[in-house]
């Protein structure tokens, strides 16, 4: 992690929702999800939060030596998003705990604040991550 990474730290970041974000295409293999409303599914939003929490990040980090990985999520879904709709999300860094990482994070889709709350993150050195992943798959290939 580089000293410029503070508390403080803010990013804004902009995503154009395409059709293939909205709820029926989350799990394909689900009926359910097929048979609902083409507006931006909670899972998507989720990963369109952390991305931008990433992007916050990257210019303070070792890239791509250390990365950081989501842990915990506590979001609002307030509003639906049809697709063509520009969100815009808005990050803070408010708490860093050593590796810790927390976050204040907003969402509008320019008529209505779709998403407030707060996201962790944990700095991980990513070619140690990956070694734990593969014995992790390689036991549970025996």
């Amino acid at each position: 992690m580089k000293d410029t990474l503070k508390p403080g730290l803010s990013h804004t970041f902009q995503f154009r929702i395409p059709a293939n974000k909205t709820v029926p295409h989350l799990y394909p293999e689900s009926d359910l999800f097929r048979e609902m409303p083409e507006v931006l599914a909670t899972g998507f939003m989720v990963g369109l939060l952390e991305w931008a929490c990433i992007e916050t990040l990257r210019p303070h980090l070792d890239w791509p030596a250390e990365q950081t990985l989501g842990t915990h999520v506590d979001f609002s879904h307030e509003a639906p998003t049809p697709p063509g709709l520009t969100v815009t999300v808005s990050v803070r860094l408010t708490d860093i705990d050593g590796r810790k990482l927390r976050f204040h994070v907003e969402a509008h889709d320019g008529m209505d604040r779709i998403s407030q709350g707060t996201h962790e993150r944990f700095v991980i050195d990513a070619a140690r991550f990956r070694g734990k992943v593969a014995e992790k798959a390689a036991r549970a290939a025996a």
